[in-house]
């Protein structure tokens, strides 16, 4: 990676700090940087991908995800960019990455680029395993749902996720992730009789 491209990294890290702060949810900063490392991972084995556009899409993710934010057209992440000097090609690239990963907003399609499916997987390895678990209660805790729904969750989406990975790296490392959810919910339901 190139010192520039390093630099960039460490603002949107510092940036998505500062964005995500008390944020408590599930959708932290923590989320954030769990999913570049994804990402990062992912892209070591995805020849062709531009690892830029995957680092700062990973990291900007859910900067301006409308359950946690109020903006329009990525203005977050666009105003992150255009303050960074970030030409407008890489920004729209960037963008249509962010565009492509969402769960609820995609549901069913796969994005068009490397990039958008490596961003795309390394966000949904984050909903699975023990930190989903974790994340899926802590944001029903935050969002005051009672147990019964945090497990509906599970059903409605998480159980799903293993069949909807894109790349064969990113299979390979929702396979275990997959196993503990459904793990989890058997001790769940072994405990609740």
């Amino acid at each position: 990676m190139k010192d520039n491209d390093m630099c960039l990294t460490e603002k949107a890290i510092a940036y998505i700090r500062e964005l995500f702060r008390g944020n408590a949810g599930g959708h932290d900063v923590d989320h954030m940087l769990r999913v570049w490392r994804n990402a990062e991972r992912i892209a070591a084995e995805e020849p062709g991908c531009d690892h830029q556009v995957v680092v700062l899409a990973a990291l900007l993710h859910d900067a301006d995800d409308p359950k946690l934010f109020h903006t329009e057209n990525n203005g977050n992440t666009r105003r992150f960019l255009k303050e960074n000097k970030v030409s407008e090609d890489l920004t729209e690239k960037i963008i249509d990455t962010i565009n492509a990963v969402s769960f609820s907003q995609n549901r069913g399609r796969i994005p068009k680029t490397i990039e958008g499916r490596i961003v795309q997987d390394a966000d949904r390895l984050d909903a699975m395993g023990a930190v989903g678990i974790a994340r899926t209660f802590a944001y029903g805790g935050e969002h005051g749902r009672p147990l019964s729904d945090s497990i509906r969750h599970f059903h409605d989406k998480l159980l799903l996720l293993k069949d909807l990975i894109n790349t064969e790296t990113g299979k390979r490392l929702a396979e275990r992730r997959h196993e503990y959810l459904k793990e989890f919910l058997k001790e769940f339901d072994q405990e609740s009789e």
